[in-house]
């Protein structure tokens, strides 16, 4: 098993035997769990918490469901999702796993193929196996000069709060993620604009814009540093 300490994990499900039994299962893998039984408190508490590694969600919910949980989701972020649902009509999982997911899995499930299924999504994705400090907290401290808060979408930078744009929070998310690898420019764009056919020049725009707003000089910038001809880096003072 892949080291999962560090690691969390949100539950979204109304149906509070299925969070008991799967919060069990993974809790005793290592991994810290949270839970919502909807998809607006899902959200919610993504703001009181910070993001989680990976969100396993069900589709058919009261208020909000599933699909749409995701789309809000990743309006904003990059967090990986497994849905975990009864609906295995192939129009459905086609949809899912095309729009909103990484897998699948049907109910009633095997525990041991749920936690191969997270580990397979976590390991492919890249997430960093040492504790960060971290992103899945609600501020994440890049250095004294500057804060990135991914779920409420801002940066206290030298004291001051400046709004980011969702398409900005996702972007600081995945190279967060990464923990100052570069991340390769066609992963960017598979990520930031999902299903779409995305150029170069949509992700120089949005980084010139991001460096505007967090770079004391954006023509030698500090925090978002490019590879040329590779992708984006992000500095981080634990580096």
């Amino acid at each position: 098993m892949m080291n999962s300490l560090w690691k969390t994990i949100l539950i979204v499900d109304d149906t509070q035997t299925i969070r008991v039994g799967i919060r069990h299962v993974l809790e005793e893998a290592g991994y810290e769990v949270r839970t919502a039984q909807t998809g607006k408190e899902g959200l919610e508490v993504i703001q009181k918490f910070g993001l989680p590694s990976l969100a396993i969600v069900d589709i058919n919910m009261p208020e909000m469901d599933g699909f749409t949980f995701c789309a809000k989701l990743h309006n904003f972020s990059d967090v990986p999702v497994i849905l975990l649902t009864s609906i295995d009509d192939e129009q459905t999982v086609v949809k899912g796993l095309r729009e909103y997911a990484e897998d699948y899995v049907t109910k009633p499930f095997r525990s041991a193929e749920l936690l191969a299924r997270i580990e397979r999504v976590l390991g492919r994705l890249e997430e960093p196996s040492h504790k960060e400090g971290s992103f899945n907290n609600v501020e994440t401290r890049i250095d004294d000069r500057l804060t990135v808060n991914l779920p409420q979408k801002y940066l206290l930078l030298a004291g001051d709060k400046i709004t980011i744009t969702p398409q900005e929070t996702k972007f600081l998310h995945i190279l967060l993620k990464h923990h100052g690898r570069t991340v390769s420019t066609p992963f960017l764009l598979q990520r930031l604009w999902p299903g779409e056919d995305a150029f170069e020049e949509r992700l120089h725009t949005l980084v010139y814009r991001l460096r505007k707003k967090v770079e004391e000089n954006p023509k030698q910038p500090r925090y978002i540093l490019a590879d040329w001809g590779r992708g984006y880096s992000l500095y981080t003072e634990t580096e």
